[in-house]
């Protein structure tokens, strides 16, 4: 299965430890530490992972993809009093390699409409 999804931890940090680090150019409302370190989980997983500017995708097997997703939750969360949580799931059982193979065959679709 793969798994898209986006967290967005609100509020004041609920673990006195974290200092948000505001990068030039962000706001208040700016998330990329918490993303980061949620990030950092997934791709410490050893799952295959990609993440783009709206979403981190994970494919695994259920258990060990919601398990991911999860701890991801749970590290973003000591940014915040509160998280929000997006996920998208194509669960395929038997099917591995679609993080890329499912984007191979869009783009070749896309080739195929403008006589590539």
């Amino acid at each position: 299965m793969i798994v898209a999804f986006s967290i967005q931890p609100t509020g004041e940090p609920s673990d006195p430890a974290v200092v948000r680090d505001l990068a030039e150019g962000s706001d208040d409302a700016s998330v990329h530490d918490a993303v980061a370190a949620a990030v950092r989980i997934v791709r410490d997983s050893g799952l295959p992972t990609r993440t783009s500017a709206m979403f981190t995708e994970v494919e695994g097997e259920w258990d060990e993809v919601m398990e991911v997703v999860g701890r991801a939750t749970a590290e973003a969360g000591r940014y915040g009093s509160r998280v929000s949580l997006v996920l998208k799931a194509d669960i395929r059982p038997g099917r591995t390699g679609e993080l890329d193979g499912k984007v191979e065959r869009m783009e070749s679709a896309v080739d195929r409409l403008e006589g590539r």
